[in-house]
């Protein structure tokens, strides 16, 4: 019998299809050759991006030059410009603003076959600082409030380059969906004083029957109303309400339970396209006692269909009580 199962942040509903029941290798992915040719993000062709602004590199060599770890450079074709004031306008009955914003792209590795999950930890680690600095940088800046870091793997999921990184955009708004899940987090903190995501870190740990991956610091869970099969929520074990308050000593912890759950993901679904998104709080309220930062991994197994768009509901084939044994259990025959 399908289940409806309520998300307690939004109050999304979503259907968990439990007859379709569908294990890993029920999902037919198409595999996409690699396309080769030029490649703007390789080693030996800093030039042909922007000029750089933040790289990890060897301390004997220049900017805009070979010898980078991790490498922040504008994006070429940007969803928003840098420049100018945002001149918030009405026209009639609409509103709009300039096109202002920030868009950068973080470089992951030099190597262009090297993927995110194969990376060494402390390399891992080092795109987390990248993140990290340039999200303070960016929040400098008045004119944004939001700093939207997500990753798109695989033509399906949107990449437009094979060559593996991360994207930055700096928003003049908090994005809709971002708004409705911090004002769901603020809605049951008002009546609860409790923050949602620290009651269900506290109710998966005890269940355990949807998570997938902990450390120290983080845990990694199949969210209850998972909207996607192999949906895989990543978050910090301690109450931080944005990105950029996770501490040094976090970071390894960091890097750790992501690259877990990357290499889990493609052992188990034979490495599919996927998208991930950091979700957290806004650029002028970095400390929220309602709210709770967290990554969002969605390997892309699914098509959202007239249904979906229509109604609002996700349709899920794949329990995440059944998603999350899967993962788990990958690491245990590995």
């Amino acid at each position: 019998m399908p289940e409806l199962r309520r998300d307690p942040i939004i109050g999304r509903w979503v259907i968990i299809s439990t007859e379709r029941g569908k294990r890993p290798d029920d999902f037919n992915l198409e595999k996409r050759s690699a396309k080769g040719g030029f490649c703007p993000f390789c080693e030996g062709n800093e030039d042909k991006t922007p000029p750089e602004v933040l790289a990890y590199r060897d301390p004997l060599s220049a900017k805009n030059t070979p010898g980078w770890k991790v490498r922040v450079v504008p994006n070429k074709f940007p969803a928003l410009q840098i420049e100018g004031e945002l001149e918030r306008r009405g026209d009639g009955i609409y509103d709009m603003m300039r096109g202002v914003g920030a868009h950068e792209v973080l470089i992951e590795s030099p190597d262009h076959n090297m993927q995110l999950a194969n990376l060494p930890k402390d390399h891992v680690e080092s795109v987390f600082w990248a993140l990290r600095d340039r999200c303070i940088d960016l929040q400098k800046d008045s004119r944004f409030r939001y700093i939207l870091i997500f990753k798109n793997r695989g033509e399906d999921a949107g990449a437009s380059l094979e060559h593996s990184h991360i994207q930055l955009i700096a928003t003049p708004i908090i994005p809709k969906r971002a708004m409705e899940e911090l004002e769901g987090a603020e809605f049951h903190y008002k009546f609860k004083e409790r923050c949602i995501f620290c009651d269900m870190i506290k109710q998966e740990t005890e269940v355990q029957k949807r998570v997938i991956y902990s450390n120290r610091n983080f845990v990694a869970i199949a969210p209850y109303a998972s909207r996607f099969p192999f949906e895989s929520w990543i978050l910090p074990l301690k109450h931080v309400s944005s990105f950029t308050k996770t501490t040094s000593e976090w970071l390894p912890d960091l890097a750790d339970v992501l690259k877990t759950v990357l290499n889990r993901i493609d052992t188990v679904l034979d490495e599919p396209p996927f998208n991930f998104i950091i979700h957290t709080a806004p650029c002028n309220n970095l400390e929220l006692d309602y709210y709770h930062w967290h990554i969002e991994v969605i390997p892309k197994l699914t098509r959202v269909a007239g249904f979906e768009w229509g109604s609002g509901f996700y349709i899920n084939p794949t329990p995440p009580e059944d998603a999350a044994a899967a993962l788990r259990q990958s690491d245990e025959s590995g």
